[in-house]
């Protein structure tokens, strides 16, 4: 029996919603190029595309139980990814209460008290309302919706598996979702963009830009923000993304010293590991797009979730409509012929 680890190269699912070409760089959403698609729509509309556009009529408000939840994790300085993990299980409407979750329990986190969602209020409008109490410019919201449109589905990752595997037992959707969240706090699928900024903000000069990045490779450093395990040429999201942020923050120093560290990284990385094609991935320019808006590191990876959750149900529905429990097989490698010796002990011995 031939075993893939990690099953990689493995096709496990049909899918109408979105397409990731590796070699190409390229990502359709619902036949969209993400190019075409994430600068223009509002997050509402790529939601519909995807065919879920009844799940917006949810109701934003959560549930006093789902504040109680965030206040006891407030108080135990829980990560936000657990807080939107244990809030999540006790509603129904996923996708339109992640975004009062996420705003309530950092609100909380931080001694203030939740600021109540707006219907008035696009989604992203809202959540950025939510998190200080400002109606955003509407250069922030657009901003924000390009960001949520750019990463609300991407084939079939880790944490779209994980759903897709759980309505595959014939479980329900917030169960589904409840588990993806557990796959995305993982920090191999949805911790990197902390760290991308990170380095930036270590390097903090151009000039510095070689030296410090020369002696992180050399050290045996990854360098966040680059590199995919699917993309072999540069992420077309972090295309998107840098677009969205030089927008926004114009000729801010910190544009063009992420711009700098950006292009001294490629050369280095080729120079170091050629053939490797190590390029910038989307979690670079997602640091500096979600910085700029004023969002603070501990919210990227929620921020995410707030998008992909539209994918997470798409990928459910889709999964339904067709469905076939997911089942892989393992290959067995431990011992054989063990032998139990029940003479020895009243509960027994192995050999």
């Amino acid at each position: 029996m031939s075993m893939n680890q990690g099953l990689e190269g493995v096709v496990a699912a049909e899918t109408a919603l979105s397409m990731v070409d590796g070699e190409r760089g390229e990502l359709i959403i619902a036949g969209f190029p993400i190019e075409e698609l994430a600068p223009n729509a509002t997050f509402e509309e790529t939601v519909r595309i995807l065919g879920v556009g009844e799940f917006l009529d949810g109701d934003r408000e959560i549930a006093p139980i789902a504040y109680d939840v965030l206040r006891a994790a407030a108080e135990r300085k829980d990560d936000p990814m657990d807080a939107l993990r244990a809030a999540a299980g006790v509603g129904t409407a996923p996708l339109t209460t992640f975004p009062t979750i996420v705003a309530a329990y950092w609100r909380l986190s931080k001694g203030q008290e939740p600021i109540r969602p707006r219907d008035d209020l696009g989604h992203a409008a809202n959540y950025l309302y939510m998190l200080d109490g400002k109606v955003p410019s509407p250069k922030r919201e657009r901003a924000l919706n390009t960001y949520l449109n750019t990463v609300v589905d991407h084939g079939l990752n880790a944490s779209t598996f994980t759903a897709r595997v759980i309505i595959s037992t014939g479980s329900d959707i917030v169960s589904a979702i409840v588990g993806a969240v557990g796959a995305l706090k993982g920090p191999l699928h949805g911790g990197a963009p902390g760290p991308a900024l990170d380095m930036v903000f270590e390097i903090a000069d151009p000039s510095r830009a070689e030296e410090v990045l020369r002696r992180k490779i050399e050290a045996g450093e990854r360098l966040m923000g680059f590199g995919h395990r699917v993309y072999k040429v540069r992420d077309p999201r972090a295309d998107v993304l840098a677009a969205a942020a030089k927008r926004l923050l114009g000729g801010d120093p910190l544009y063009e010293l992420a711009n700098a560290v950006e292009k001294t990284a490629i050369r280095l990385l080729e120079e170091y590991k050629p053939g490797r094609r190590l390029q910038t991935n989307v979690e670079f320019y997602t640091a500096l797009l979600l910085h700029g808006l004023g969002l603070e590191t501990p919210l990227f990876t929620p921020t995410f979730a707030i998008s992909r959750v539209a994918g997470w149900i798409a990928h459910c529905l889709e999964q339904k409509l067709a469905n076939r429990l997911i089942r892989p097989q393992s290959v067995y490698v431990g011992p054989r012929g063990r032998k139990w010796d029940a003479t020895r002990t009243a509960g027994g011995r192995m050999h």
